[in-house]
């Protein structure tokens, strides 16, 4: 029997298998070719149509088929998680013999439940579960959880920040918002637009944040970054440092702090006191800037916990629930 997790992400999907760890991480998307005569060809997927964002011929299109956690494009979805299976050599044969667990928002609706079991009905998946992101990303850390000992958990991702207290009787308090990583990027082209007159892409803007970007005081790493002159259209470039973007990556941080402070604010007094006691707990791409965890405990005045793989704990909390019939009976539904 093969056994897997999958993590599918606005930007990053995740693939864990069990007996050999994450065999799988590459960008959500797909490349479309038009071929004129109103019909389009899936050109590329995954890392490789991702590379082609911003380089594409026109008659190329780049299509994210996941939109702030929902699926927006089923049938491209459903062709690149079949991609992604061929290539960790699980065929429509194997896949029979095949398991996945889920990984879903907190706030995910009956519909969004339906489309993958329709995805997996599609790519013939023997049986499939669901398990919410938070119990996963809490256990992908290490945290042992109990129905006595409330947790609370900020997972901000690229397209969505998931905020959450729960325990392992179940949820408390919390709620999803359209905010995240992916903001971010769009500000930082925004931003060198308006300051720089250049225009870069948003791979560019996306590996800007991760390398220069910082919450740091006084930070100051920097990177040259080539793009094209906004006015005549030649190359250009120009050098950022991490002051400038503090204010861009501040603002989003900010709006997700207080998200957290009106969450927190609502908790039963006993889960408040437990809360502070435990600390928050971090996890999501964007936690991974430096600075972040300081300045989020800064700002709310509660020690946080930072997960040492905030882009993989998801999968590596789902290998625990899967490997686990307690934890499957307890965190999981059967799709």
């Amino acid at each position: 029997m093969i056994r897997l997790i999958f993590d599918v992400g606005s930007w990053t999907t995740k693939i864990y298998m069990l007996g050999c760890g994450v065999v799988l991480a590459e960008a959500t998307c797909v490349a479309i070719q038009d071929n004129g005569d109103g019909s389009a060809a899936i050109k590329s997927y995954g890392d490789d149509a991702r590379a082609l964002s911003g380089k594409s011929a026109q008659n190329t299109r780049i299509i994210n088929p996941v939109s702030e956690g929902e699926i927006v494009q089923p049938r491209l979805l459903t062709a690149l998680l079949g991609h992604f299976l061929e290539k960790i050599e699980v065929t429509r044969r194997k896949a029979r013999n095949t398991e996945i667990m889920f990984i879903v928002p907190c706030s995910a609706t009956p519909k969004l439940l339906d489309g993958y079991r329709a995805i997996a009905e599609e790519l013939n998946i023997g049986r499939i579960y669901f398990t919410r992101t938070q119990y996963a990303a809490l256990l992908g850390q290490s945290v042992s959880l109990s129905a006595s000992r409330p947790v609370f958990l900020v997972d901000v991702g690229y397209g969505k920040t998931e905020i959450a207290a729960f325990s392992l009787d179940g949820m408390i308090a919390g709620f999803a918002i359209n905010l995240g990583g992916g903001n971010i990027d769009v500000h930082i082209m925004d931003m060198l637009y308006e300051d720089f007159n250049i225009k870069i892409g948003a791979l560019t803007a996306e590996r800007l944040k991760n390398v220069v970007g910082s919450l740091l005081k006084d930070d100051n790493k920097m990177m040259v970054v080539d793009g094209r002159n906004a006015e005549n259209g030649s190359p250009a470039s120009v050098a950022v440092n991490s002051s400038h973007l503090e204010e861009v990556i501040k603002l989003y941080v900010d709006k997700i702090v207080e998200y957290t402070r009106t969450v927190l604010s609502d908790l039963p007094a006993e889960v408040s006191s437990a809360v502070v006691h435990g600390g928050i707990y971090l996890t999501g791409g964007l936690t991974r800037l430096d600075g972040f965890a300081e300045y989020f405990a800064e700002k709310l005045g509660i020690s946080v916990n930072q997960s040492e793989e905030p882009i993989f704990s998801s999968v590596l909390g789902g290998c625990t629930i899967l490997s686990s019939p307690q934890l499957v009976a307890a965190l999981a539904t059967v799709g």
